[in-house]
């Protein structure tokens, strides 16, 4: 079986306005190309190097529908759905916090989803081993009635849902490994103890006012959510040892029945929106470590799903790297800063303070 990678041009055609980096302009700052840090060119360039270095020939490129009302009434109240879709058919607009779109915005936000739905779908029906979707707009702060963060409809939760109404699984893990806080798909799963979520970030990024390692969930879900803040800097040594310590034990002592990877690439090296220095082998390395536990505790049944990543200059190279740990393929793209951001990286005066916070964590557990 092959790697599976899910993506539509249209995806690429939301646009949010022009935001100016969310700064004020007054003559002083020069806008952003296209206004938002979340725009399209981080993605399309992803899929631009996997064809020019010939990986997409080693994957199962694949569209998928928009998911449908059904799906989406699943996590999102019908009365968000409505003032979203009313709004996209005139104009365009913001519902939430930082989320504008233009009109059409709900039917390329239902698409984005569909590729998560559908990527999840074909992984747990035993068409692929793994799967990549590449989902614009993101999902993973939208809580269920308030869209934030970029992120319109809570791609990942549909996706959950969708294969829970079809039978196809019973337990799921999330990973999200962003650079921000998945405060909307801990929102989502909080109360639950079918869904374990894990978000491993930088400490009071976005949003800053949620993501503490003290929220474990309540009721049944008491126990099923874990937040790994960890502080600006951490690094790649920093981010593997996380892995290893919090994030992969959790997971394995849940036995879902899939992994999902909520899969941002904004905390590397150069990303404007983040600063925790990792850098594509990190990426490659966390694919590898999530790989080798899916094969472990659930027959190797893993699905990334796109959130962040600001750079367009290295996401493509971090997204390359995951996609041939995935698929096994021997085609690689050569980091064009494998020589700088190593040099970056923390002393060892800041990785034994990190090496206590991680303890920390580990302890209250």
């Amino acid at each position: 079986m092959t790697t599976g990678f899910f993506w539509d041009e249209r995806c690429f055609w939301h646009g949010g306005g022009n935001y100016a980096g969310m700064l004020p302009v007054g003559g002083l700052v020069q806008p952003l190309d296209g206004g938002l840090p979340e725009n399209p060119e981080t993605k399309r360039r992803l899929k631009n190097l996997i064809e020019v270095t010939g990986l997409a020939r080693a994957l199962d490129m694949r569209g998928a529908e928009p998911a449908t009302r059904e799906d989406l009434l699943a996590v999102h109240p019908a009365h968000y759905l409505d003032e979203f879709k009313t709004l996209s058919d005139k104009s365009g607009g913001e519902l939430g916090r930082r989320t504008p779109f233009g009109p059409g915005g709900y039917e390329v936000a239902a698409l984005s989803a569909g590729l998560a739905k559908t990527a999840l779908a074909a992984v747990l029906r035993g068409e692929l081993k793994n799967a990549y979707a590449l989902s614009r707009p993101p999902g993973h702060h939208c809580l269920p009635d308030y869209p934030n963060g970029f992120c319109l409809l809570n791609n990942i939760a549909i996706a959950i849902e969708a294969a829970r109404a079809a039978g196809l699984a019973r337990r799921f893990a999330v990973l999200d490994w962003d650079v921000h806080h998945g405060n909307g798909t801990e929102a989502v799963f909080y109360d639950r103890d079918d869904v374990l979520t894990v978000s491993l970030h930088q400490d009071r990024n976005y949003p800053m006012d949620t993501g503490a390692f003290a929220d474990r969930g309540t009721g049944a879900g008491l126990g099923y959510n874990l937040n790994i803040p960890l502080p600006p800097g951490t690094g790649h040594t920093g981010y593997l040892a996380a892995m290893d310590r919090l994030a992969l034990p959790a997971i394995r002592a849940f036995e879902p029945d899939v992994l999902i990877i909520a899969c941002g690439y904004d905390a590397a090296a150069n990303d404007p929106l983040g600063r925790m220095l990792a850098t594509s082998e990190t990426f490659r390395q966390m694919t590898k470590a999530v790989m080798a536990l899916a094969d472990d505790v659930c027959g190797g049944r893993l699905v990334m799903v796109h959130e962040g990543g600001y750079s367009e200059t290295y996401v493509p190279f971090c997204g390359h790297n995951v996609l041939q740990e995935m698929s096994g393929s021997a085609i690689s793209a050569p980091d064009p800063f494998a020589e700088v951001f190593p040099l970056r990286q923390p002393d060892a005066r800041f990785d034994a303070f990190l090496d206590g916070v991680i303890g920390d964590m580990v302890d209250a557990l």
